[in-house]
């Protein structure tokens, strides 16, 4: 490679949970720099999830965001004049951040009151292995599957 690597940036744990996790998922969830709002969404939706579930909303959020994690996924490759789906782990950074995002993007197309709510709502789905977020994962899964038959053909 021609040019360095960018320097990994250091996220600082969040003031609630002191959790790094949590601030990679407040970050995703933020919108034109409000931080504090992402802050008070996240915490509303964790209070809400621990009230309905009577579990600690922590615990309850990070076993949802295992379930709607991916393990592997298809990359479009070129190869001759056609384009396959070639299957690939992958790595684990990028693996929390699919899930991450997944998660919050189902949250928004949601049809409850507030983003606090329509994410507790997804995070309690996902948490009992339902829900759109999980069934993205299952999808991306299924279409790894189906293309095993490719998988001779990975780049790196």
């Amino acid at each position: 490679m021609r040019k360095t690597k960018p320097k990994k940036r250091i996220i600082l744990p969040d003031p609630k949970f002191n959790d790094v996790q949590v601030t990679k998922f407040v970050n995703n969830i933020m919108l034109e720099g409000k931080k504090n709002i992402a802050f008070k969404i996240f915490y509303d939706a964790i209070d809400t999830v621990s009230e309905k579930t009577g579990e600690e909303g922590l615990s309850v959020w990070k076993k949802a965001l295992a379930n709607v994690t991916p393990a592997v996924e298809v990359r479009s490759r070129r190869i001759g004049g056609a384009t396959f789906q070639i299957p690939s782990e992958i790595r684990p950074e990028r693996k929390q951040s699919v899930g991450m995002k997944n998660l919050i993007s189902y949250s928004r197309k949601r049809h409850e009151k507030s983003m606090s709510q329509k994410l507790a709502g997804e995070i309690m789905a996902a948490y009992k292995e339902e829900g759109s977020a999980f069934k993205r994962k299952e999808e991306i899964h299924r279409m790894a599957e189906a293309n095993k038959a490719f998988s001779h053909f990975r780049f790196n």
